[in-house]
């Protein structure tokens, strides 16, 4: 937009501006900022019994939220203090070395933002955050996808897509049945006590942000940073190839920041996950422990390109699952020694729970009457790693 339009449209529309911290992550030396300054266009808390009117007020306000371009962001953590320079859409991110090393013994260290300039001679503008630093605790880390992986979004078709995200708020919104209670078991790990940290990489817009965490604090599923992208860039950020990109290059941040910690890749088969996770196990064999994909999208030409991918990620010395539900990927990382085996009856508890017709829950999606019968693949334990203790 350019610079005079902008000036006429804050004469005609005075909403204040705001900063969206993003909870990011980092090490003991290090950490990873981010957020944007943009309008606040006065999204409201969502009610499972918001009318559908509602929902899509909310959904248009967070995609008409104009940003605050080249916003200068003063950001404090640990001591440490940095301005930012947002760019043309009002996103900030930036590495911030810490002048001594830092723990936390929650997980989790504060961040302060603040506007170092109040826009338009308004007043102080600031917001908090948090970023995660993985415990010494820490056995592994997991990297999820969120659409079709943790919640229902119905990806694989565009138009109960958009119904789902612009007429949904994040109490009706639904996750996969029984993934709560197995994300906590991850996060649990083995011994009960690991605190593996939980990274969710999505292809949903930082629009969707305060939806997304929404969404997962009440479905009782742990929290953990989210990265997202930002969909105003140009009509290639929604093509395949920015896709894989966009994923390709989150995950391998968030590896090189725990480069000591092993990997556990969680997503589905609607896009492209099995394909981006394949190719972090070329590059990182020996790193990550096995991959889940939920299986959504059910035909024999998709799966026939899963069985292909699941033999190069057993020839790298890694394993791939392609999973029916829930059970079946902790079945599995119980297997292995990722989860406790004593969490699988509250993981069951919770799934037939999801899966019951009760207030808020719904049965898990239905299989479309061309589609085959979701079956698990069966990986030769000969060519699995061995169990990690």
């Amino acid at each position: 937009m350019s610079g005079w339009l902008h000036t006429v449209r804050r004469l005609l529309d005075r909403d204040p501006y705001m900063i969206a911290g993003y909870a990011s992550y980092g090490g003991s030396q290090r950490v990873l900022v981010r957020g944007r300054v943009m309008e606040n266009e006065g999204v409201t808390p969502a009610g499972e019994r918001d009318s559908i009117w509602r929902n899509l007020v909310n959904s248009y306000r967070r995609i008409e939220a104009d940003p605050l371009a080249f916003a200068v962001v003063r950001a404090t953590v640990a001591g440490a203090t940095v301005e930012i320079t947002a760019d043309d859409e009002g996103f900030f991110s930036q590495w911030v070395e810490l002048p001594a090393p830092v723990t936390a013994p929650d997980g989790w260290v504060p961040i302060d933002f603040e506007l170092a300039s109040p826009a338009d001679g308004g007043t102080p503008v600031s917001a908090k955050s948090a970023a995660l630093l993985a415990p010494p605790s820490a056995r592994f880390i997991t990297i999820s996808d969120m659409d079709d992986t943790v919640l229902q979004s119905h990806v694989t078709s565009l138009v109960q897509a958009f119904r789902t995200v612009l007429l949904g708020n994040a109490r009706t919104r639904l996750p996969f049945p029984g993934v709560a209670a197995f994300y906590r078991a991850l996060h649990a790990g083995l011994h009960g006590n690991e605190q593996n940290p939980i990274f969710y990489v999505s292809s949903s817009p930082w629009n969707l942000y305060d939806l997304l965490i929404d969404f997962l604090d009440h479905q009782g599923i742990p929290e953990g940073p989210l990265t997202l992208r930002d969909w105003d860039l140009d009509r290639s950020a929604l093509g395949s190839g920015h896709l894989h990109r966009f994923k390709d290059g989150a995950i391998r941040e968030i590896m090189a920041t725990y480069p000591h910690l092993p990997v556990i890749l969680i997503g589905d088969s609607s896009q492209q996950d099995p394909e981006i996770y394949r190719d972090v196990v070329r590059e990182f064999p020996e790193r990550v422990l096995a991959i889940y994909i939920r299986d959504v999208k059910r035909t024999a030409e998709r799966r026939a390109a899963i069985a292909s991918l699941i033999a190069e990620v057993s020839a790298a010395k890694s394993v791939l699952i392609l999973a029916e539900d829930t059970m079946a990927a902790a079945r599995d990382a119980a297997e292995r020694g990722y989860i406790d085996a004593n969490a699988l009856p509250e993981i069951s508890g919770e799934k037939r729970m999801d899966e019951a017709t009760a207030p808020g829950k719904v049965g898990a999606p239905a299989v479309k009457a061309d589609e085959p019968k979701a079956a698990p693949v069966v990986v030769d334990e000969s060519e699995t790693p061995s169990r990690r203790d």
